[in-house]
């Protein structure tokens, strides 16, 4: 029987060179930062990475069928969470590109979709920190939109990504796949 582990996901990863102004927000405001690289969680949790080898053919045919796809990250966002915790988030834009690429791969293993769960539905986004109180995320949000320019880059690619436990519990790339191609 297929099981999901919260030590794997499946995501999207920017290219390294629009990194340094996401990374010098999330060293900042991110008590993440250690453990994942930027990205756009496409599905987590996901198959263990002992299972990678089994479900990449049938990702790769459908990574085949997706052409590639420019996308950019122009403004900030929050989810409200629990006792005034907020989530600070950049929001990717086109997003219907980024939810019919989640869908496609989603129907592959329909187990894992604890990230359409959620009453909005799924909502592509690129985590940048957290913080706690109302005004304080307002102004946060005001101040990063100030300061931000978004870079254009193009989503070529799905990234396995796994971890070990704590303490090595530092995300890495397992299995990447192109989209519009087989190769694996």
């Amino acid at each position: 029987m297929a099981h999901k582990t919260y030590t794997t996901a499946v995501v999207v990863i920017p290219p390294e060179e629009v990194w340094p102004p996401i990374q010098a927000i999330r060293r900042r405001y991110d008590r993440h930062v250690r453990r994942w690289m930027p990205h756009i969680t496409l599905l987590y949790p996901f198959r263990p990475a002992a299972e990678f080898d089994e479900v990449a053919p049938a990702m790769a045919h459908v990574c085949a069928g997706l052409k590639p796809f420019t996308v950019e990250l122009p403004t900030f966002h929050a989810f409200t969470h629990a006792h005034d915790h907020y989530t600070l988030w950049l929001a990717p834009e086109p997003r219907e590109a980024v939810i019919a690429l989640q869908a496609a791969l989603g129907r592959v293993v329909p187990d894992c979709d604890d990230v359409q769960r959620h009453p909005q539905g799924f909502t592509p986004h690129l985590s940048v920190g957290q913080i706690r109180g109302r005004e304080a995320a307002r102004q946060l949000l005001a101040d990063l939109h100030r300061e931000w320019t978004s870079r254009p880059w193009k989503v070529s690619d799905i990234s396995f990504l796994w971890r070990h436990e704590p303490p090595d519990d530092v995300f890495r790339v397992g299995n990447r796949l192109r989209l519009g191609s087989d190769s694996i």
